[in-house]
C-alpha cells in the first residue's frame, strides 16, 4: 500500500530500473520441451529447435566410405551396442556437417536426436548429460568447425570429456565433432624439429616433441576420425546434375558452363558450392517460368 503512494516521479524511475534489469538478467529458464528433434545449447539450457534444415544422406555424393562408417556407428548407439565419438576432419563444404545432419534427418524416427554446443560451451557438458540421463532417446552433442588456438585452455576440459569419465554408463549421449585441423590445434615448423635444447630462454619450450604430444592426445580421445577430401571437377559436376534433375529440370551443357562459372568464382570446388549453385539455377528458372506464366 506504501507503494501506491509513491510520487509519480519514483514510480517513473522504478519502472526504468525494472526495464534495464530485465534487459541484462537472462531469460527465466523454459522446460526443455523433448517433442522436437533438434535442440540447441544456448543460456544453460536447452532450447529446441522446431524446424531444423533437412539434409538427406542420399544427396551426399562422393562420401560413400565415410557416409558407410558413420551410419554404421550410429546404427551401433541407436541400437545400445558400443560406438565411437567421431571426430569428422577435411577441406571446407565436403560434406562434414551435412552429414550429420543428415542423419537426424534419417533417423530421428528411430529415436535420434541432436545438440548443437559451441566450443566455448564444452564445458558444459556434464549438465546436458544430466539433463537427458532419463530420457530414452538417442543424442549425438554436435559441435561444429571445432578448433583451438595454441594459448587456448578449453581444449583440456574436452579432453577430461572424452577420457570415457562421460560416457561410462551414459547410453544415450554421444559426441560428433567437425574441424579443419585434424589434430584440432595449430601446428608449427618447430614443432616438428626432433630437436630439444638446453640453453634456451626463459620462455621457449625446452622439449617441443612433449608439446606436439599433448596436442595429439586430443584428437586421439575420439574413437573414429573420418576424414573428408577436395573433390575433382567431375564430382562437382555430378552433385549440381544430382540437385537439378531431383528439381525436375533438365541438365545440360547451359547449367554445366553456368555451374563451372560459379564454383570459379566462389574459389571452390565442393559439395556446398554445387548446393548453393544448384539452388541459384532451380530458384532462378522457376522464378523465370512464373514470370512468363503472369506475363501471358
Amino acid at each position: 500500500m506504501a507503494i501506491l503512494n509513491l510520487p509519480d516521479s519514483i514510480l517513473q524511475s522504478l519502472s526504468s530500473v525494472l526495464t534495464q534489469l530485465q534487459q541484462v538478467l537472462p531469460a527465466p529458464k523454459q522446460p526443455t520441451d523433448f517433442s522436437a528433434i533438434a535442440f540447441r545449447w544456448e543460456n544453460q539450457q536447452l532450447v529446441a529447435v522446431q524446424q531444423p534444415k533437412k539434409m538427406y544422406l542420399e544427396d551426399l555424393k562422393g562420401i560413400e566410405r565415410q557416409k558407410d562408417k558413420i551410419i554404421q556407428n550410429t546404427l551401433q548407439f541407436l541400437n545400445g551396442f558400443p560406438a565411437n565419438d567421431i571426430l569428422l576432419t577435411g577441406s571446407r563444404g565436403t560434406g562434414k556437417s551435412s552429414i550429420v545432419r543428415a542423419l537426424l534427418t534419417e533417423y530421428s524416427a528411430q529415436g535420434l536426436r541432436l545438440i548443437e554446443i559451441e566450443r566455448d560451451d564444452l564445458s558444459d557438458l556434464p549438465k546436458i548429460q544430466k539433463l537427458i540421463e532419463h530420457r530414452p532417446e538417442k543424442f549425438i552433442v554436435y559441435c561444429d568447425d571445432l578448433a583451438f588456438n595454441a594459448e587456448d585452455e578449453n581444449y583440456r576440459s574436452l579432453k577430461s570429456v572424452l577420457d570415457g569419465s562421460l560416457q561410462s554408463g551414459s547410453s544415450n549421449f554421444i559426441i560428433y565433432a567437425t574441424s579443419n585441423r585434424r589434430h584440432l590445434l595449430p601446428e608449427f615448423m618447430h614443432e616438428n624439429t626432433p630437436v630439444r635444447k638446453v640453453d634456451v630462454p626463459q620462455y621457449t619450450e625446452l622439449h617441443p616433441q612433449e608439446a606436439i604430444e599433448e596436442k595429439i592426445s586430443l584428437s586421439d580421445r575420439f574413437g573414429m576420425w573420418l576424414s573428408f577430401y577436395p573433390m575433382d571437377q567431375q564430382l562437382y559436376l555430378e552433385i549440381v546434375e544430382h540437385y537439378i534433375t531431383k528439381a525436375g529440370l533438365e541438365y545440360n551443357h547451359t547449367v554445366r558452363g553456368e555451374s563451372l562459372k560459379w564454383c570459379q568464382a566462389r574459389g571452390q570446388r565442393s559439395g556446398r558450392a554445387a548446393y548453393q549453385f544448384s539452388k541459384h539455377w532451380i530458384g532462378s528458372q522457376n522464378l523465370e517460368k512464373l514470370s512468363n506464366k503472369t506475363n501471358q
